[in-house]
């Protein structure tokens, strides 16, 4: 039984820049935003001993990958400047890679030349695109060049317009598969190989849009690579619930339990703890035998 699952969920290991990272159970992705302007302000860690605090937390409750961005990509943001995104992340990355040389990191930006300077100067492991190289057409060819893992993130629009009463034909699902065969078929004609997709929770999406996209999860194993669900305090939580960011802590558990559940094999969450432990109660229900 253990066998025929593991050959559902495809690839069991993402290689990047010579680290072979398992994936046979899923992994945990804790965020740090170097940004003044998160949607979620628990996220914000902009001060060096609060970036090296947040690292250490990551790692020592469970997060296998560190996930850093300094440019918001929150609806209705705008972009920084690439010297000003550069800057905030050398501060970030510095204390980092001092503290914690060895560890995974993921790199949350959509500017290849962003991703240069940042590999060439600290060894970055992961790309956490959210524009799927539509917001800088290098970006693929910079990932081929540098032999990262590629997180493949569908959104509509940009973060300035994309909640602008967004539109989908009628299938929302088979648009986005479309959407990943074509661009995961431009990435392996570019060498590319290890990809990660993400649906985009909240990247140019309905609440309806989103539920649709996560109650169809299981749609997207059909490209046998693993999947990120990046559901954490979004409004698609305390909107439906009338609260806000802070108080979507039971909501993010809820559905990442049920992501994991159906196919999910990275969570990207503020909240580390309680995604180790929405993730070891999934795999112990899956143990357990199912009595016919």
């Amino acid at each position: 039984m253990e066998k025929v699952r593991s050959l559902f969920q495809g690839r069991q290991t993402i290689f990047s820049h010579g680290k072979l990272i398992d994936i046979s159970k899923p992994l945990v992705m804790g965020i740090i935003n170097v940004t003044p302007d998160s949607f979620y302000g628990g996220s914000q860690f902009r001060l060096r001993y609060r970036i090296a605090r947040r690292a250490e937390q990551i790692i020592s409750e469970g997060g296998s990958i560190i996930d850093v961005g300094a440019c918001s990509t929150r609806p209705g943001s705008t972009s920084i400047s690439e010297d000003q995104e550069i800057k905030r992340l050398v501060k970030a990355m510095e204390v980092i890679r001092k503290k914690f040389p060895n560890a995974i990191i993921s790199l949350d930006s959509f500017r290849a030349s962003v991703v240069k300077v940042m590999h060439t100067n600290f060894g970055i492991d992961i790309i956490n695109d959210i524009s799927a190289g539509e917001l800088d057409n290098a970006m693929f060819q910079t990932i081929s060049d540098l032999k990262l893992a590629y997180i493949l993130m569908h959104m509509k629009g940009t973060p300035k317009d994309m909640q602008e009463n967004p539109q989908y034909n009628n299938d929302i699902v088979k648009e986005l598969i479309a959407f990943f065969t074509k661009k995961i078929e431009i990435l392996k004609l570019h060498g590319v190989k290890d990809i990660i997709i993400d649906p985009g929770f909240g990247f140019g999406k309905t609440l309806d849009h989103n539920y649709t996209l996560l109650k169809n999860l299981e749609a997207f194993k059909i490209f046998e690579l693993p999947i990120l669900a990046g559901i954490s305090r979004k409004s698609m939580i305390y909107k439906y619930l009338n609260t806000n960011p802070d108080k979507a802590l039971n909501g993010t558990s809820i559905l990442n339990a049920f992501a994991v559940q159906n196919g999910a094999s990275i969570l990207r969450v503020h909240d580390v703890k309680e995604a180790t432990e929405v993730i070891k109660m999934v795999e112990l229900i899956r143990q357990q035998p199912k009595i016919q």
